[in-house]
């Protein structure tokens, strides 16, 4: 007990109850510190990560012999030392509150039915190195009134500094892809880089690294700059560049410390991307609206955490067939809670350290008022999109003003990523890259178009969009098809909505073309879809007959597209249960097909062979 300290702050720190993030659920600025002299709770071992690991299990058992109930709960604290210079209220007279929330909670009795009359209990914690020491709370009074009544000693990792959770990313050179990684090390105290090279001369190459970091004053709102705050650590990104094509690459991420000495990660390889144009196999996953899951059941208590963890599972298994990841808005669904970022990234970690994992801009890492997003909404948690363009580089021309607009060459494909958080109307900045990006493809090269945003800019049936009688964002279907149809875009690609959906070749609400499984000649329009159930509450249908709706799927689930060769082009949805294919279709289309007149007579100024 003495070797933690709680220093309390006065007042309360209100943030709002988030369906999406469990954290949101407990009231830590109604919190009240009762400790009693009968509870105890303790954690074992005290010192983590023995044998140089980054992820160790904790045990922890607790007593509350007077008043145990089935409410009481354990809170996971990380650091061990809460500080009421955290906290932005200070009013005096008030009974004293925590300064945060805790990273992950487990109620008492979650593997001892009997806990409420024994008073005694025993639990299993997954902690990941955060770059801080942890501490255990036994609480009373469930989540709404909770109160300390019993505190844990700290426990701590080896090296809670560590280079960890490395994520790759494509560069804005098809030849270039970028390492960023997660550490404890300041500039001042270490030299981040990473050791790299092929695989005949693997750690030839030494690349030094960029550092970023963010602190509290740069939150836009609660939760975020209030009891959701966890100070991030430094963010590392280096740039490997001129890489061979399709190539094998080995690396390792390290600081080169001032006593002399190196700390190393793990090694990593990755395959570098085909040249644009290149004919090889080329498989991409796309989805959205993951989140984030525990491996230890913490936090639990809605059934969208299972499907974050099904999906993860999924793409590791199959890791050998996925060269890249598109992962399309709502990424952590951390909103405001700044402890779930170093959390999603230990989770996508075997993913991430081996392909590039791209992401979007979604409405739970950018959008609050008054901040410059384009929707009027609180769903960032006082975010305001920080957190996520520090934690991700993703090459992006302009970060400034739209973090995650940008496009991205991979082989035969040509991805046009959109902003859809920021201001996409016609004549907009963000409007005009974006037709920048359809319009300069090279088609015989890249003869796969691939236009992705978060919210739904094109067609749904979902029940949302349905009550406002759109189908999609407002107006955003007016403003884009045309460009779809005249840069004849194959696949469109959103999330927000959780759940499936495949519309037919689609322009103006009406289908152009009978093909439902086997798209083949001539551009007929482009097909939408809704990849929104990787993880998050999974959303309802309208069930009014939209008719240019094919296919619908309740489920958790993920895409992937199989580029076979420029001519060749498989889709695959996916459950995210098992990996089952629930739903595929083909597109076999000629550099004829693609240049010439649509089928609604859409022609270019000089089109081949009219």
């Amino acid at each position: 007990m003495a070797a933690f300290w709680v220093l309390l702050v006065f007042g309360a720190l209100v943030a709002a109850n988030d369906e999406h993030q469990p954290l949101s659920k407990i009231s830590i600025h109604r919190s009240a510190v009762r400790l009693q002299s009968s509870a105890s709770i303790t954690a074992s071992p005290q010192v983590l990560g023995l044998k140089g690991v980054n992820v160790d299990n904790v045990r922890v058992i607790f007593q509350m012999p007077i008043g145990a109930s089935s409410s009481d709960w354990i809170g996971v604290f990380s650091p061990s030392n809460f500080s009421s210079k955290l906290c932005l209220s200070d009013q005096l007279g008030e009974e004293p509150r925590l300064c945060n929330a805790p990273i992950k909670y487990q109620f008492a009795n979650m593997s001892d039915s009997q806990y409420a009359m024994s008073g005694r209990g025993e639990l299993t914690f997954r902690l990941i190195n955060q770059r801080q020491d942890f501490a255990f709370g036994l609480f009373s009074g469930y989540l709404d009134k909770p109160v300390l009544v019993a505190v844990s000693q700290p426990v701590a990792f080896k090296n809670p500094k560590a280079p960890v959770s490395p994520r790759l990313a494509l560069g804005k050179d098809w030849n270039e892809m970028t390492v960023t990684w997660t550490s404890g090390y300041s500039i001042s105290e270490a030299k981040p880089f990473v050791l790299w090279g092929p695989e005949d001369e693997k750690y030839a190459f030494r690349a030094p690294a960029s550092t970023l970091t963010f602190t509290q004053k740069d939150m836009c709102g609660a939760p975020a700059n209030t009891v959701g705050w966890r100070d991030p650590g430094y963010i590392h990104t280096s740039y490997l560049k001129n890489l061979w094509p399709s190539t094998t690459y080995f690396y390792k991420i390290a600081h080169k410390l001032k006593s002399g000495d190196t700390v190393y990660g793990p090694e990593n390889h990755f395959m570098s991307s085909p040249a644009p144009g290149q004919d090889s196999l080329q498989r991409v996953v796309i989805f959205g609206d993951m989140g984030k899951g525990e491996r230890d059941l913490s936090n639990e208590y809605s059934d969208y955490q299972p499907g974050a963890l099904n999906t993860t599972d999924r793409l590791n298994e199959d890791l050998d067939n996925i060269d890249m990841v598109f992962h399309i808005g709502d990424i952590t669904y951390s909103d405001g809670y700044l402890s779930q970022w170093d959390q999603f990234t230990e989770q996508i970690e075997k993913i991430s350290s081996r392909v590039p994992y791209m992401i979007a801009s979604g409405n739970h890492e950018r959008d609050w008022p008054l901040s410059g997003s384009f929707y009027n909404v609180t769903d960032s948690g006082g975010e305001c999109g920080v957190p996520a363009q520090t934690v991700f580089n993703m090459p992006a021309k302009n970060r400034a003003k739209f973090w995650q607009v940008y496009s991205a060459d991979y082989g035969m494909f040509r991805f046009c990523v959109a902003d859809s958080e920021n201001d996409w109307q016609e004549g907009s900045e963000q409007y005009k890259f974006i037709e920048e990006c359809l319009s300069s493809v090279d088609r015989q090269k890249q003869p796969w178009l691939i236009f992705i945003a978060h919210r739904v800019l094109g067609y749904s049936s979902g029940w949302f969009y349905a009550t406002q009688g759109t189908f999609a964002e407002a107006m955003a279907r007016e403003t884009f098809q045309k460009l779809w149809q005249k840069y004849k875009v194959d696949l469109a690609f959103y999330g927000h909505l959780h759940h499936y959906e495949r519309t037919c070749t689609v322009y103006q609400n009406q289908c152009v073309g009978k093909e439902t499984e086997n798209y083949s000649g001539k551009f007929n329009a482009t097909i939408h879809l809704v990849v929104g159930g990787a993880g998050a509450h999974l959303a309802d249908f309208t069930p009014i007959n939209t008719t240019w709706s094919l296919v619908r799927d309740r489920d958790y689930g993920f895409g992937k597209l199989t580029a076979f060769d420029h001519s060749t082009l498989l889709f695959e949805y996916k459950k995210s249960s098992s990996g089952d294919v629930y739903d595929k279709f083909w597109i076999k289309r000629e550099y004829m097909d693609v240049l010439g007149c649509d089928t609604l007579r859409n022609c270019p100024e000089v089109a081949l062979g009219r």
